[in-house]
C-alpha cells in the first residue's frame, strides 16, 4: 500500500505540519488529522515509482549477423561466397578487405 503525505491547514498563522499516512489507493483522501481533528491537505511528492528487474542487454556479438562487423558483411556470408572456413578470413577493415572477397 501507499504512503501519503498529508500537510495541516492551520487556522492560527502557524506553520504546517506534515506527517504520512498509509492508505490504500481506492481510500478517499483524509480531510482532518486522525490525532488533533486540524484540517489537512494531501501533499503531492515525486516517490519512487514503480520499481522492476533491471533490463540486461546481452554483450555476445553473433558474428554471424551482417550487423557483427562495421560494414555489415558477416563472416559466414564471407565464408559461403569463398568456399573458405569463417575462421580463416582475416577481416581488415583499414582496405576494407576480406581476404579474396570485396565489396
Amino acid at each position: 500500500m501507499p504512503t501519503y503525505t498529508y500537510e495541516s491547514i492551520p487556522t492560527d498563522g502557524s506553520a504546517p505540519a506534515r506527517f504520512e499516512v498509509v492508505q490504500r489507493m481506492n481510500d478517499a483522501p483524509l480531510n482532518s488529522h486522525p490525532d488533533t481533528g486540524e484540517p489537512v491537505r494531501r501533499i503531492i511528492t515525486g516517490g519512487q515509482g514503480i520499481k522492476g528487474k533491471p533490463i540486461r542487454r546481452s554483450t555476445v556479438v553473433n558474428k554471424n549477423l551482417a550487423g557483427a562487423t562495421p560494414c555489415g558483411c558477416a563472416s559466414a556470408a564471407l565464408a559461403t561466397a569463398t568456399g573458405r572456413p569463417a575462421a580463416a578470413l582475416k577481416h581488415r577493415h583499414a582496405g576494407h578487405s576480406h581476404g579474396p572477397h570485396r565489396h
